[in-house]
């Protein structure tokens, strides 16, 4: 199979649903599509870069992939994504937070390098979510795949506050 097609080289693309629809690369749905596509990686390199203190959370950010990868499906096709896997987020969540100290401030994004990388996955998951509401305005969004993303968010910036507190790294607070 090869790689390119020449297909997009003036600026379309097919996008695949029960027909095939031709879009400017710069339409909304193929911007989230690539918002997606880019949480996806990101959290991707933020599993490379797991060590010792979180390897517990591997499977779950692996799950989350396939997740994201399912959302983005469904923009096309039809949603695969079950309400539970929003509660499989929130309990992760609620097992982290009950090992970290109290939150008394806004934190700054930072502190080990795992902490700096889950924190931009975290702002590409608030985007793709940005991205997913507008979408939302002219295609079907599921209410899970909304509801997802922003509890993908908060998983992340809890996974990002337990990275710190893992390496013994301090938090920034404003």
């Amino acid at each position: 199979m090869k790689i390119y097609t020449k297909q997009g080289d003036k600026g379309k693309t097919a996008v695949y649903t029960s027909t095939v629809l031709k879009l400017d690369k710069d339409d909304i749905l193929v911007e989230c599509y690539g918002t997606l596509d880019e949480l996806n990686s990101y959290i991707g390199l933020c599993i490379s870069a797991i060590g010792k203190a979180l390897i517990d959370q591997k499977d779950l950010l692996h799950k989350c992939q396939h997740h994201i990868f399912d959302i983005g499906f469904a923009l096309s096709d039809n949603d695969k994504l079950a309400a539970s896997s929003v509660l499989d987020l929130e309990q992760a969540i609620d097992r982290i937070q009950a090992k970290l100290p109290p939150q008394t401030s806004f934190i700054l994004p930072g502190g080990c390098q795992l902490s700096a990388h889950l924190h931009v996955a975290r702002t590409i998951a608030r985007r793709a979510e940005r991205r997913l509401v507008t979408v939302s305005l002219h295609h079907n969004v599921s209410e899970v795949s909304l509801a997802y993303i922003n509890r993908l968010s908060d998983y992340l910036f809890v996974l990002a506050r337990y990275s710190n507190f893992a390496d013994g790294t301090s938090e920034f607070s404003i």
